[in-house]
């Protein structure tokens, strides 16, 4: 791409040209008078001073005055090209970037994911930066633009392509040991093409209310299953009764609609018996109603049966960033291959027992759902557990994987 192609790229490299500009006169400058003094003045031709001079004003107030205002000039310039980058345009379109031990996935306006930043040319970009675990890095080289992304605080940067084409995307901060291959790309679409991609995909298996739970991140402390965690589980909810704090007050309830969404709305009125108070409440601006409606119809039972639709297991590998981890040439990573893995036998270490195992389906479930509990030989126990994809979901990168 060229250097000054696009807005951000062109106020990083100005700033640049002017101070390795400023730079390089001062180094010739310099180097010319030293040598010039050097040779006019050396100890054959003048074998002792002959200068009665103890100072001069005009040429202190030079060499004071000047590297001041070079400085200056540099301060202003970067400044101003610093604010640029941190202003976005009105009009740009708003992407979500989550980082994750060792991916990118990106999260479009209408709920769209994917493992690669697609994005309209002449379009200014804001991708706001979020991750899940550890401090990673957003740095795409060919904007300019790099920024940390930090568990629990919001960030971004804005870039604009001018020119079609695939831009490198990389993570920039040591993050483990995947972080070398945590790279992505920009695939920057002309107008046409962009409007093709972005066209609705089919309705997703996954009952909106669990969809809901995962956008907002409840499942990171309330589990699906009953298991024990920082919140009450949502298993099964659905006539429950549970224990709650009113006012320090201690009363019994039944779990039924109306609970769910006072629990919801104003989830510290009401506190579950053993509990902490830590749940951020979902106003409607953040929550509408009916989403806190899918919401509540999932974690009481109440999701009708979607329509059967085809699921692309390899785009879920793909979007969710297992390829990251584990190839599928058959070649040596972080992580075992996928290639050939219904045909072969797995050693593993569960509970400090080693046994080998045929890969079979209630394997490669458990590999999912539970991947740290039975870790293959030689390799660290780093995979995130896939939970929050759909059974249909599960079902298809199952059957994917044992066809390959």
């Amino acid at each position: 791409m060229n250097s000054l192609a696009n807005p951000t790229a062109q106020a990083v490299d100005n700033v640049l040209i002017y101070i390795f500009g400023v730079s390089l006169l001062l180094l010739l400058g310099i180097t010319v008078a030293t040598i010039y003094l050097v040779v006019k003045y050396r100890r054959s031709k003048y074998p002792e001073p002959t200068s009665d001079c103890h100072g001069n004003m005009w040429l202190e107030a030079i060499w004071t005055i000047l590297p001041t205002l070079i400085v200056l000039t540099m301060f202003w310039y970067g400044w101003t090209n610093y604010t640029g980058l941190r202003e976005v345009p009105d009009d740009a379109l708003e992407i979500t970037a989550t980082a994750r031990m060792w991916s990118w996935q990106f999260e479009y306006p209408d709920g769209r994911r994917a493992n690669k930043l697609y994005v309209p040319v002449n379009k200014p970009i804001k991708v706001h930066l979020k991750s899940t675990d550890v401090l990673h890095s957003f740095f795409a080289p060919a904007f300019r633009v790099k920024r940390d992304a930090v568990p629990g605080i919001d960030t971004y940067v804005w870039f604009e392509a001018t020119q079609p084409g695939s831009y490198d995307i990389f993570c920039a901060e040591y993050c483990g040991v995947g972080h070398a291959d945590m790279t992505t790309s920009i695939e920057a679409l002309a107008e046409a093409e962009y409007a093709t991609w972005s066209q609705p995909q089919q309705p997703s298996t996954e009952p909106r209310g669990l969809t809901v739970l995962n956008e907002l991140g409840c499942t990171g402390c309330h589990s699906l299953d009953g298991s024990e965690g920082i919140a009450p589980s949502l298993f099964e909810l659905s006539g429950q009764q549970r224990k709650i704090s009113v006012d320090g007050k201690l009363s019994e309830v039944t779990i039924d609609v109306e609970y769910l969404r006072r629990a919801i709305r104003e989830p510290n009125a009401e506190l579950v018996e053993g509990y902490d108070p830590m749940m951020p409440s979902y106003d409607d601006a953040t929550l509408s109603d009916e989403d806190l409606q899918a919401v509540i119809d999932y974690l009481l039972g109440k999701v009708a049966e979607a329509e059967s639709v085809q699921i692309n297991a390899n785009e879920l590998l793909e979007n969710n960033g297992c390829i990251g981890c584990h190839s599928t040439d058959g070649s040596e990573s972080i992580a075992p291959t996928f290639k050939g893995i219904a045909e072969r036998e797995v050693t593993i270490i569960r509970d400090g027992q080693e046994m080998t195992l045929k890969v079979d389906v209630d394997y490669l479930r458990r590999a999912l759902l539970k991947p740290n509990e039975e870790l293959v030989k030689g390799f660290p126990g780093i995979m995130p557990a896939a939970d929050y994809l759909s059974d249909d979901e599960i079902e298809a990168i199952i059957q994917h994987l044992l066809k390959q």
